[in-house]
């Protein structure tokens, strides 16, 4: 059965770019294993990454709206699926490989707290090494996840790399990582302009005109020509880009959205109550810790409680978040 992945791995060396990352030549795992029969090893990282309960876990929480009504707003579940799909069709013109481009995308924000952004930015005040969800990311793929009774998915170098640097200062190695971290931009900026007018915290005749000349009138449209513009100026290249005065236009759009969507007034009005019930919360464990015994499973004998504490609040849900909190802070009347 291995003569399949092996073709795999030969279709790729013959139909890929010179400058793709082939998986015949991954750096391999942190802990050597015997290869899939039939997927390459990116393909198993990707499957690995959609079978994990923290990938479950994305569809109830925040993308950017918190507890919003209604059912067609982003969570951060369906923003990962577009970053999947965005990163696919770039890494698919510019014959990349596309399934370790998937692997990165589907797994980018594994270690995003509950409550979007305004979660992170509580989890970094209250915690006293910080907080960033990407390194967070990481840590759930390395050690929070449990595969076959072990900690970790154990997944390939390249994977691990994109994760991590999907944000913050460092460019991933690969070009499929670099794609997603761009794939992730151009999605988030595009569906909360959606989003926004479907709340009502901006309309359509709000995005200035020069925006909709570059980008264009609709939702697809936009995606579509930023997806053109990254592919035309990253063919022969050995870096992901964009043009420059066009990428200008794209982080001054960017800087329009968090003016008039991720700091207005309707969109985080809840934010206070969110940012509250972490830091509560986090100190609540940190002075009753023997609540999270049964939660100690799995980590090393002298892991900080801060840190499990930390990993345990980015790990909930937004409901469940919730829940926790109020069987703890509120109280519960006689029947």
């Amino acid at each position: 059965m291995s003569a399949i992945r092996i073709q795999s791995e030969i279709d790729e060396a013959k139909n890929l770019s010179k400058v793709a990352t082939l998986s015949s030549l991954s750096k391999g795992r942190v802990v050597e294993e015997a290869p899939c029969d039939i997927r390459t090893c990116y393909q198993r990282d990707r499957d690995r990454i959609i079978h994990a309960k923290a990938f479950r876990r994305l569809m109830h929480k925040t993308q950017v709206f918190l507890s919003p009504e209604g059912d067609h707003y982003r969570t951060r579940l369906t923003h990962t699926l577009e970053v999947a799909q965005i990163s696919r069709t770039i890494a698919r013109a510019l014959k990349l490989n596309e399934d370790l481009t998937e692997a990165i995308a589907l797994g980018h924000d594994l270690g995003h707290t509950p409550f979007g952004h305004c979660g992170e930015v509580a989890l970094n005040e209250v915690h006293e090494e910080g907080f960033q969800h990407n390194k967070q990311s990481l840590r759930v793929v390395d050690l929070i996840e449990k595969r076959n009774g072990k900690n970790g998915l154990n997944l390939t170098q390249e994977v691990r790399d994109g994760i991590l640097n999907h944000s913050g200062p460092n460019l991933p190695y690969t070009m499929e990582g670099q794609i997603v971290r761009l794939s992730d931009r151009i999605a988030y900026i595009n569906h909360d302009i959606d989003d926004a007018i479907r709340a009502g915290v901006m309309a359509f005749e709000d995005i200035p005109k020069v925006f909709i000349e570059t980008f264009g009138q609709t939702s697809s449209q936009r995606i579509n020509k930023m997806i053109l513009n990254v592919i035309e100026h990253s063919q022969g290249q050995n870096k992901i880009l964009m043009d420059d005065m066009f990428y200008e236009k794209v982080l001054d759009l960017r800087n329009f959205m968090f003016e008039h969507v991720y700091f207005n007034d309707l969109a985080k009005s809840e934010e206070k109550k969110a940012k509250k019930m972490i830091t509560t919360l986090y100190n609540y464990y940190l002075n009753n810790p023997t609540v999270l015994k049964d939660h100690y499973d799995g980590y090393k004998r002298d892991t900080p409680i801060e840190q499990i504490i930390k990993d345990y609040i980015a790990g909930m849900s937004d409901r469940y978040i919730v829940q926790r909190y109020k069987e703890i802070y509120i109280p519960k009347f006689w029947t």
